[in-house]
């Protein structure tokens, strides 16, 4: 994404319109979010280091924080600590009890420390971190409980020499894009054998690699055994009656190019707000944009412990939105509760019909 507007411009845009969200003001001004953060280099942004093995080697000192990831029409956060921390080149994890990611190191670009001060005079420290087209992939912000010496020590640390005011960006290819997307390409029959033969759901993964073959376009034409639609609102209609259940835990996952970020545990507190579904409870915020999914799909991925059923949410363009599982521990069968609340969904076809 490119523009003309200078940094000058786009601070004087942000002072006019002190209620807009960040994210929103970056699109009005037709530039990446990390253009909008970089123009305030030297005030109240510093440049880090956007090495994921850097953040890690010192989160568990942060403390109590919020980590946020989000696509375009899915934002989740959740509140806890770093812990449980593996680093690496291709991915990193980090499977705290709250805080619950996979990383993609190849894919952070650009990296914030923000430093803001609220109407009430509150500081609010952040780290945000940033893919090569500028679009963010993870923001860590910083909590009443949290570490405020760690967050100065790190960005001393790791703060760069860079503090120019403009950010260079590029276009990203996707990783599937040479993927098939045309149900007539692919060979169903083949499809469905390597299909049958998963073991384990993180073969799905690599078995779509193997193909060639777009998500999207496999859960389409696999064949209703292993997948079928569902009604335009079953992410919803799954959030309200997960919530009538305390006991249910489930996993809501969220990606975008450099991270996934999961919620395991039940949820309780469902708010509609126009086009957005919330879950609002203690250390777990999800804000979904039911207008934005084109699609739903119920997916049964065969494993050595009973096939896992999964609620897959597509937008227009055939990318994940949103991914909904039932929790379970390796070695053991997903919950029937789990799959008769999946199941029990209902499907496209019926509502198309009435």
């Amino acid at each position: 994404m490119s523009t003309t507007k200078t940094p000058e411009e786009i601070r004087a845009f942000r002072r006019d319109n002190p209620k807009m969200r960040e994210r929103d003001i970056a699109a009005t001004l037709g530039i990446s979010e990390a253009a909008l953060v970089a123009a305030e280099t030297g005030l109240t942004a510093t440049r880090i280091s956007p090495a994921p093995d850097d953040l890690l080697a010192h989160a568990e000192g942060f403390g109590e924080i919020m980590a946020l990831s989000r696509n375009e029409s899915a934002v989740h956060e959740k509140i806890g600590v770093f812990e449980n921390i593996k680093s690496g080149k291709k991915s990193a994890i980090v499977l705290g009890e709250n805080i619950d990611l996979r990383i993609f190191p190849s894919r952070w670009t650009h990296a914030f420390a923000v430093t803001k001060t609220d109407a009430d005079g509150n500081e609010k420290l952040s780290l945000q971190y940033f893919d090569a087209s500028g679009t963010a992939v993870f923001k860590v912000h910083w909590r009443p409980k949290s570490n405020v010496e760690a967050y100065h020590r790190f960005v001393e640390a790791f703060k760069l020499d860079d503090t120019s005011q403009t950010i260079e960006t590029r276009e990203i290819t996707a990783h599937d894009a040479d993927h098939a997307r045309d149900p007539q390409a692919v060979d169903v029959e083949l499809l469905r054998d390597r299909w049958t033969a998963l073991t384990d759901t993180h073969q799905f993964f690599g078995m779509l690699n193997d193909l060639k073959v777009h998500r999207q376009t496999a859960i389409s034409t696999v064949g209703d055994d292993y997948a079928f639609r569902l009604a335009d609102d079953a992410a919803a209609t799954l959030l309200h009656k997960a919530s009538e259940n305390a006991e249910l835990p489930i996993m809501v996952f969220v990606n975008n190019n450099g991270i996934v970020q999961i919620h395991s545990g039940p949820v309780k507190k469902i708010v509609e707000m126009g086009p957005w579904i919330n879950v609002m409870d203690p250390t777990f915020h999800l804000h979904l944009r039911r207008d934005q999914i084109a699609e739903t799909w119920l997916v049964r991925k065969p494993t050595s412990d009973g096939h896992v059923t999964s609620v897959e949410a597509f937008n227009a363009a055939g990318e994940m939105i949103i991914q909904f599982f039932g929790k379970r521990l390796e070695g053991y069968a997903e919950r029937p509760v789990w799959r008769e609340l999946a199941e029990s969904l209902p499907r496209h076809s019926e509502t198309a019909a009435a």
